[in-house]
């Protein structure tokens, strides 16, 4: 999930590099068809019936939704702090447990929520209420936090049939066929610079998708979910490769107490696996 947050990142300062020049729907339909056209030797090898599924349905639905969150974390990107952005985008963990329990009716260990409180209350911190953050933007990127929880829970019970490489196949067709219906109203033709950084951010988001399958194919999302919270450090970081600014203070105190609460929530979580089947890996 660490390997997973850092590439994913990757992704996210490339996005927000090619934001500047190029309207963001198009960054997304360019994330999308990249990270589908990397995954097409997989398909040779394989041929269509690796893709054969008996869950189409399901499929859709996580698409609709990573998709629908990819165009807000992209926006938010665009016109945000890369850090504030992402921190913003993963509180999906916070809404793993009310998912859980309506989505996949699982019962979650009264011992998680302070855990997750302490990690809200990084969040908050994070924002830094009564500054510019408190704006409409900062509402998209916590709407992209929500559909990033319900993307990633439909990962968490796909990987019980489905086997990682279908799954993120299947995404990056989905969500290539969904933004693709924009682009004739706002295709920029893009700079040959920028092909470069499409083929980075291609590739981030091909092997960011594989390592995310893979870790919710092997623990519930509230636990592995834990461990995005290390993108909101590896951001801070991109951002002050790009400004040479230091996070303010009461962000990485934010940023302690969001690694710590997912630590503790991590931790917490591991003897109710053993004592329950709802906190059972997914296989």
């Amino acid at each position: 999930m660490v390997g997973a947050a850092f590439t994913l990142t990757g992704m996210s300062a490339c996005v927000q590099i090619a934001s500047r020049t190029l309207p963001h729907a198009e960054v997304v339909f360019v994330r999308n068809a990249l990270a589908l056209l990397f995954l097409l030797p997989w398909l040779l090898r394989h041929g269509l019936a690796a893709l054969r599924t008996e869950r189409p349905a399901e499929h859709l639905i996580r698409g609709a939704a990573g998709v629908a969150s990819m165009y807000c974390f992209f926006y938010a990107i665009a016109h945000m702090r890369l850090a504030d952005a992402v921190v913003l985008n993963y509180t999906a963990s916070l809404f793993f447990p009310l998912l859980e329990a309506v989505w996949l009716r699982e019962r979650m260990s009264p011992r998680l929520w302070w855990p997750l409180l302490l990690g809200f209350l990084g969040v908050v911190l994070v924002l830094r209420p009564g500054t510019d953050m408190f704006q409409p933007i900062a509402l998209v990127g916590l709407t992209a936090g929500f559909l990033s929880a319900v993307a990633q829970i439909g990962v968490r019970t796909l990987t019980l049939t489905e086997p990682p490489a279908r799954i993120v196949f299947l995404f990056a067709l989905t969500a290539s066929a969904i933004s693709a219906v924009p682009l004739p109203f706002v295709w920029v033709t893009p700079s040959s610079a920028l092909l470069g950084l499409f083929a980075l951010m291609g590739l981030c988001a091909v092997f960011g998708q594989l390592m995310l399958t893979r870790a919710y194919s092997h623990a519930p999302a509230s636990q592995v979910g834990a461990f995005v919270y290390v993108a909101v450090l590896f951001a801070a970081v991109f951002d002050w490769i790009q400004t040479g600014r230091l996070p303010h203070p009461t962000f990485a105190a934010g940023a302690v107490l969001i690694c710590a609460g997912g630590a503790l929530m991590l931790r917490l979580a591991a003897p109710a696996a053993k004592t329950s089947g709802s906190q059972a890996p997914a296989r």
